[in-house]
């Protein structure tokens, strides 16, 4: 973790040092203002930069404060610089027309940056399905490798380093998930991207992904056919189904077919928090009175809807 203990002041300051506190060392390292034009995204990058409400927000911001926080990236193999932290920051900035930002250069292999790209985008609010699949991939193989070499003290070729945990359990308890919800999301990078995009779109259940993320390519874009000429989604159930008779060799176009228009529940449920309600009701109210004015005022406009227009 690295702490910032002076604000980039000035575009025009072509270098300017800073004094920067990281967990296992104190040193001063360098800002440098840098073309965007020098920055690259980082090879397989797995978080989106989309061009969306929070975007021209953020374009906004920097608009009128600058670039708080500097980008931080690493030495390019071909010249430039590979972003490891930034790259929604960077867009905005080409977007906002400015030309230069404050740029932190590391000298790091490829699996400390990875894990570095990884932690600094898992702080972000709204994160897609597709996006911690890979990323959690993406860490959980660096966070392996790492733990593979041997140190000097252990010349044992074997992932010992983690302190008695497997490098999946001190991943899952970084990030707070449990190990079967990671491996879960990192199930989803085995399915084609029109069915991932449907995921990330909430018109798939997760659960029911994962349980397709087993069939073959040829199978989920059978599965996606159907999707698409039904016009309608998988449940667990049916999900579940579709894993086992590809399991079984026996998943066919009709089989899919049959499946997929099994009768579904017409069950709705309908989740409102409870912050979300509270504001409309008085703070002595009951779940039981909240319920009770809810359903009076849902009848009372049903009998408004119904009633013939004068």
């Amino acid at each position: 973790m690295i702490y910032v203990e002076r604000k980039w002041c000035s575009m025009e300051d072509k270098r300017m040092n800073i004094s920067l506190t990281e967990d296992d060392d104190n040193k001063n390292e360098e800002i440098k203002a840098v073309s965007l034009l020098e920055l690259k995204p980082f090879a397989e990058q797995p978080f989106k930069v989309l061009i969306d409400e929070d975007m021209n927000e953020l374009v906004e911001s920097i608009q009128q404060s600058g670039v708080l926080s500097p980008i931080i990236a690493r030495p390019h193999k071909d010249g430039g610089y590979e972003i490891l932290s930034g790259h929604r920051r960077v867009k905005a900035c080409e977007l906002a027309g400015i030309k230069e930002v404050p740029v932190i250069i590391k000298n790091i292999d490829d699996d400390t940056a990875t894990i570095l790209l990884v932690d600094s985008n898992l702080q972000r609010e709204n994160i897609l399905p597709s996006e911690k699949a890979y990323a959690y991939q993406m860490k959980l193989a660096a966070m392996k490798r790492k733990a593979g070499r041997p140190t000097k003290e252990n010349h044992v070729q074997i992932g010992h380093n983690l302190t008695e945990k497997t490098s999946r359990e001190e991943f899952s308890k970084e990030i707070g998930e449990s190990p079967t919800q990671v491996q879960r999301y990192i199930r989803l990078t085995n399915l084609i991207d029109p069915i991932l995009d449907m995921v990330d779109n909430k018109q798939i259940a997760m659960n029911a992904a994962v349980e397709i993320s087993y069939l073959g390519s040829k199978e989920q874009f059978d599965v996606l056919k159907t999707i698409e000429s039904e016009e309608t989604s998988p449940t667990i159930e049916q999900a579940k189904k579709l894993h086992r008779f590809s399991a079984d060799g026996q998943l066919n176009d009709s089989v899919i077919l049959s499946i997929m228009q099994e009768h579904k529940s017409n069950k709705v449920k309908i989740t409102l928090k409870e912050d979300r309600l509270r504001k409309y009701f008085p703070k002595a109210f009951t779940v039981q009175q909240m319920e009770e004015v809810i359903d009076k005022l849902l009848a009372n406009w049903a009998r408004k809807r119904n009633e013939p227009e004068r």
